[in-house]
């Protein structure tokens, strides 16, 4: 997933992140980018089940025929 990130990449990244943002605004931030991840699933999962609802409403014409 992060492909050749190492481990000291990752650890001065999340000391960037503590000096930024500070450690009491991370539990913030983290749940206000959990919340996006669940509304773009949600959305996403809408868009499929339209989708599908469409195509089974092209396939029941011709499925009679």
């Amino acid at each position: 997933m992060f492909g050749n990130i190492g481990t000291g990449e990752i650890l001065l990244i999340v000391l960037f992140i503590l000096i930024f943002f500070g450690a009491k605004k991370i539990p913030e931030l983290a749940q206000g980018l959990g919340k996006g991840i669940r509304e773009f699933r949600k959305a996403a999962r809408e868009v499929q089940e339209d989708v599908e609802k469409e195509a089974k409403k092209i396939d029941e014409p011709e499925k009679k025929e």
